[in-house]
């Protein structure tokens, strides 16, 4: 196998790196103090086509492969971690849209989410369905031409700020089978939105909880067909793993290039500190499991656009590995900051934050865990093992 990056995929990490030491980095602290959703950088990030990925060129993205898109989505995270993330989600979002969306639609929304003048959410959690995802309530039921939607989802990376929803809905009865997914325009009649939560970290976006009321929606805003729902929430999570686990990997680089810095700067004891073995070892354990995380991600991108049967197991491992060992890496680092790893004057303990949350979204760790066992226990000629 091998593990050279191509010419152009080179060219898309440099790139990716420029525009996060240019338009992200230097504005990071202030959104997170300010809890902030700064559209314009998402347009900026439009022109270079980051915001449609791997959204094909006929409905105005750039065609990427999912392993392009993570090494693009792991530079951007070094610069600030929860924007990049939010990245993720729109693209995530936008895909679904872009394979699965009537032709009209797709000329509706395509070239605003393409350019980031349009933004995007994923709708899937609710107050009572988060791990348990087929359980969901939210209902939209037929009435001619339209459906009526009511119910409420929880914890929406964007929501107020951005402009579609693409919403998980119960049509059918219960289970997995009685879900249906449909865009929704953000600004629809009978929508409300709930407070900004307070959160630990991924503070350059919004979170809240959206309210559907009577909402009346043109059946043609359906994605794929009914029942379809939880395929396509599930087949959407598959690359959104990959995307949250490349934002972990990013802030873990950036965690340890500044630590390896301040590490070589920092006099203790009338030497530097990267003169004691013990931070030597730290460091040494920080950069193995960072390229661990990496290639183990990189696997899964590509079982991802390889369409292999095995997909879904390595996009759930990299997952589990990546964010957990990561936000490992950003508290050594922190460790390793001593005091000032704990202020906000250095960008530590906001990588520490932001890659918390890692661990708990697009599927829990534990549930990655389930997912992984599952899979293994189906797997009767061993072939995962051998």
């Amino acid at each position: 196998m091998n593990y050279d990056l191509n010419e152009d995929q080179t060219a898309f990490k440099d790139t990716a790196r420029k525009f996060a030491e240019q338009h992200l980095a230097p504005s990071a602290k202030q959104w997170d103090e300010n809890a902030e959703f700064d559209k314009d950088v998402f347009v900026e990030a439009g022109n270079l086509g980051f915001m449609a990925m791997y959204i094909s060129e006929q409905h105005h993205g750039i065609g990427l492969s999912r392993l392009d898109s993570a090494l693009i989505i792991e530079e951007l995270a070094k610069g600030c971690t929860s924007s990049a993330a939010y990245i993720s989600i729109h693209n995530m979002a936008f895909n679904m849209l872009s394979r699965y969306a009537k032709p009209a639609l797709l000329e509706q929304w395509c070239d605003g989410l393409a350019s980031g003048k349009k933004l995007a959410s994923y709708c899937l959690t609710e107050p009572g369905a988060g791990s348990d995802a087929a359980s969901l309530t939210t209902k939209a039921q037929r009435d001619g031409d339209d459906y009526i939607v009511n119910g409420a989802k929880a914890f929406i990376s964007g929501a107020g700020k951005t402009d579609l929803l693409v919403v998980m809905v119960r049509t059918g009865g219960a289970g997995a089978k009685g879900i249906s997914c449909i865009a929704i325009p953000a600004d629809s009649d009978g929508i409300s939105f709930g407070k900004k939560e307070e959160k630990l970290g991924w503070n350059s976006q919004p979170t809240c909880t959206i309210s559907f009321e009577d909402v009346r929606v043109p059946a043609a805003n359906l994605l794929a067909k009914e029942g379809d729902g939880f395929k396509l929430a599930m087949e959407g999570l598959d690359g959104g793993r990959i995307n949250i686990a490349a934002c972990s990997i990013g802030a873990a680089s950036a965690a340890l290039k500044h630590t390896k810095h301040y590490a070589t700067e920092r006099q203790q004891f009338g030497k530097a500190i990267t003169d004691f073995q013990n931070t030597q070892f730290t460091l040494a354990d920080m950069l193995t499991n960072l390229t661990a995380s990496r290639q183990m991600v990189r696997l899964a991108a590509y079982k991802l656009d390889s369409n292999a049967d095995d997909k879904t197991i390595h996009c759930a491992m990299a997952k589990r590995f990546a964010t957990d060992v990561c936000f490992d890496i950003c508290d050594q680092a922190l460790q390793l900051h001593g005091g000032y790893g704990y202020i906000k004057e250095y960008p530590i303990e906001r990588y520490f934050r932001d890659a918390r949350v890692h661990r708990i979204l697009e599927g829990t760790n534990e549930i990655m865990r389930v997912i992984i066992a599952r899979k293994l226990l189906e797997d009767v000629n061993s072939a995962l093992i051998d």
